[in-house]
């Protein structure tokens, strides 16, 4: 969807002779955005419940175990608390008898209909750390408990998915009396950490990634003359 969205957009900027910049997002979406995804089948709702009633029973690691029984190179980019992607591993595996990572191997994000230029701001560990911290705690000073309540009110689930993303599922174990807010509050700096190394190991793994260091200003301008001025 994401995709199919942007492209029209980017193609509307770059028919009146304007330069598009695509800033931010995860490593996926911006692969995904220049390179296509693969075709995989649609979900079988019958198999994707079962599933689902298993990782509640079992746990998602038990089921992370069994994705890296059947293709253990999918099973390595895929962290064992997460369930979405989990499932749908061992969906694909049980409806085409064939592993994600050979299917993402055979893809290679080949569908190139744009020309780009990739920048990443090369910021070290340290300072990145910080950083998150200090916006975890400006999260929850400028009112992520109170938005989470909200929402809780309304009448949204906390099992519904945008439920679980990082900072909605720490102050829902806080409301529901689950976790002190202090706790929280480290487990989401935590796992906001551990999400950011995440995608720094997925970026990296990009060839065609340009590493810029935030102060590099006249750096990353040459390079983006340079791209503009090839030959396409």
């Amino acid at each position: 969807i994401y995709r199919r969205m942007a492209l029209p957009v980017m193609a509307d900027i770059l028919s009146r002779g304007k330069i598009c910049f695509v800033v931010g997002g995860t490593g996926l979406y911006i692969r995904a955005l220049l390179g296509g995804l693969m075709d995989t089948p649609p979900s079988d709702p019958d198999l994707r419940a079962t599933l689902r009633a298993e990782c509640e029973a079992l746990g998602p690691s038990r089921l992370h175990e069994r994705l890296a029984h059947f293709d253990p190179v999918y099973a390595r980019q895929i962290h064992p608390n997460d369930r979405v992607r989990i499932i749908r591993g061992l969906e694909i595996i049980a409806l085409t008898g064939q592993s994600p990572a050979l299917l993402m191997k055979r893809h290679r994000f080949g569908d190139r209909a744009l020309r780009s230029l990739r920048l990443c701001l090369d910021v070290d560990r340290e300072t990145l750390y910080d950083r998150i911290n200090r916006r975890a705690d400006a999260m929850v000073e400028k009112g992520l408990i109170q938005e989470t309540r909200g929402l809780l009110d309304r009448g949204y689930p906390s099992d519904l998915k945008p439920m679980k993303a990082i900072g909605y599922r720490h102050m829902v174990r806080y409301l529901k009396g689950d976790w002190p807010l202090e706790e929280a509050v480290l487990k989401l700096k935590r796992d906001t950490r551990r999400y950011a190394k995440r995608q720094l190991t997925w970026l990296r793994s990009e060839s065609d990634a340009v590493w810029i260091a935030p102060d590099e200003t006249e750096r990353a301008l040459g390079k983006i003359r340079g791209f503009l001025n090839e030959t396409p």
